[in-house]
Formats: structure tokens, sequence, C-alpha cells
């Protein structure tokens, strides 16, 4: 069923990203054949903080699966979200992991958590006697975030991501020019809900921001194109100076 939706999608000239969570090697080229366009499976945080948010599967078994859509040829979408508790450590591990993976995911969202009353979390943020600073994130948490995303994975589309409706227009804006050049549309984010589509339109009228067409991949800059500024990758093991 889902290899049918996918090639229904990809038929109409749309790109087509699916969250399906765990993937094997097979499943990713089942989904690769049938014209999937990108996968999103996040990180969510770093290392060190990710046992503390998610026990039902590893980091590990995480990286495996966008090794899997890697191999299979299909565009990764993978990112992670504040408010879970983390410390500014954490979030500048998380960068660190997706900018030394052994290409730059195509995709990286930044989401603000959305505490669902009900969940862990959610039930977490509501408690005022608890000193985890779940869901406290303001704008300037995220431009940080977007902006270091930016520098450390240049041709990477930074998705301003869930959480935007906590956030009003100039603060959006704030974290546009801070480097996010990517929106998830739509009213609904998974569980949580997200701007409506004519809202957001209005919202790119107003920025003066013109979509990009569907399979046209990301634009590189005229000082890239003249040889003014060369785009190089740096891996983990390694220090580059000045």
């Amino acid at each position: 069923l889902l290899v049918l939706l996918v090639k229904g999608v990809n038929g109409m000239g749309m790109e087509v990203c699916c969250t399906l969570g765990m993937l094997n090697a097979t499943q990713a080229k089942q989904l690769k054949e049938a014209g999937l366009t990108a996968y999103n499976h996040n990180l969510d945080t770093s290392p060190e903080h990710y046992p503390n948010v998610i026990t039902t599967r590893t980091y590990e078994d995480r990286l495996d699966t966008i090794a899997n859509v890697r191999d299979a040829g299909i565009s990764v979408c993978c990112g992670g979200i504040l408010g879970l508790g983390e410390k500014e450590t954490d979030r500048v591990g998380l960068l660190h992991v997706l900018a030394t993976l052994p290409e730059h995911p195509e995709s990286v969202p930044i989401n603000a958590l959305v505490a669902v009353e009900g969940t862990p979390l959610g039930d977490q943020a509501a408690d005022e006697e608890d000193e985890a600073d779940i869901a406290n994130v303001d704008a300037f948490d995220m431009a940080r975030m977007i902006a270091t995303a930016r520098v450390v994975m240049p041709r990477t589309m930074v998705r301003l991501s869930a959480g935007r409706l906590s956030f009003s227009d100039a603060e959006q804006y704030l974290m546009f020019q801070a480097g996010a050049n990517s929106i998830f549309n739509g009213d609904k984010l998974l569980t949580t809900d997200n701007p409506a589509f004519n809202e957001d339109m209005q919202l790119f009228s107003k920025f003066g921001f013109v979509g990009k067409p569907a399979h046209a991949g990301p634009r590189v800059a005229p000082s890239e194109v003249s040889g003014e500024v060369e785009i190089t990758k740096v891996n983990g093991t390694e220090q580059q100076y000045a």
C-alpha cells in the first residue's frame, strides 16, 4: 500500500517525503524504486541525552536507518527537537553528528517541542516543580540552532518545523534571516497542529519569499558559482584551521 501511495504522489509531479520509522535496506530500496524523494528520520538530540528521552530504539538504530536510506539513493531529512530538557552542549552534539555524517542531510528540520498533554514530556512540562526545562524554547534558541546548522551544513535545506504556532510572524522572520530556508507546510504535523496552508502563503507573500520548484534541489549561492566561496567537507576525526 505504501509503495502504491508513493507512486501515486510521485506521478503527480510532486516530491514525496515519508516518515515511517525504522527501515531496513530492502524496504528503503523498495521505496526508492516507487519514486520516494526523501525520508524523514530525526535523531532528535545528542547521543548523550538521547537515552533520557527515548528508550524504544537506540541512537545506533536511527543511524542505521539513515544509512539504509542514503545507500538506497533517497534524500535524507534528519534533524532534532529543542525543548527535551537538553543542555546547550546537547544541541551542539546533535549538529556535530549531523555535520559529520558521510554526507550532510539534504534537509535538517529544527523543531520546538510541542508538549502534548498525556505524554511523558507533556506531563513533565506541566509540572511547575520540574527543573528539566521541558518545552521552554524561545525564538532566540531556535535562531541560534538554525544559524549554526546553516554554518556547518551550508548546502542543506534547514527547515523551520514543529512549534511555529508558538512564534509570531516577526519571530519566524528572525529564524529565516538566521538561515532557515524551508518549512513543513500543511495544517497538521503528524500529531500536532501547524499553520494553515493559506496562512503560510500570506506569510511568504509578506516576507517576499518565492517557493522552490519541485525536484529542483538546493539553489547554489552566486558566490559559490563564481568560485569566490568553496564548500568543503570535514570529517569528524579531522580539524581544519584558517
